[in-house]
């Protein structure tokens, strides 16, 4: 094993961006992430993808079409869309989607092993949009050696 000072750390930060056709959108973004830690060239380490927005975020689960249906009904249920949000008082009509960030959460760290993302089978990284039809973004943070 190598010592602190003998590492050769890595260090990669990448940005997406994002302006969705509709409000609610979930996008797999997984190749992305699987494309920086490749241009960082690590084989040991993590990647942190995060939203870099409070009415979004970033989760890992399976691409299946009807499981993410039922997250985005799932989540409808627990945060719907409505004017009762004490939040829109501000001028604001999204009230909904910053809880909705909450329950899905703003970012993931992947493990990286042999150069690629150390997932279980079916495992993906999605962005979820709750606030869409503006320009948003997400970091990609590739750290390792």
């Amino acid at each position: 094993m190598k010592t602190l000072g003998e590492r050769n750390m890595k260090i990669l930060t990448e940005y997406l961006f994002f302006s969705t056709r509709r409000k609610r959108e979930y996008i797999d973004i997984t190749d992305q992430v699987n494309a920086a830690v490749r241009k960082c060239g690590i084989q040991e380490g993590m990647v942190l993808v995060s939203a870099m927005h409070i009415t979004a975020g970033v989760y890992v689960n399976d691409a299946e079409d009807g499981l993410i249906q039922d997250i985005d009904k799932w989540l409808e249920g627990l945060a719907p869309f409505n004017a009762g949000y004490l939040h829109h008082q501000t001028g604001e009509t999204n009230g909904d989607a910053h809880l909705k960030s909450l329950l899905v959460h703003h970012q993931v760290t992947v493990p990286v092993t042999a150069g690629k993302l150390d997932f279980g089978p079916w495992q993906r990284v999605f962005y979820a949009e709750f606030d869409g039809q503006r320009k948003k973004r997400v970091v990609i943070k590739v750290m390792g050696e």
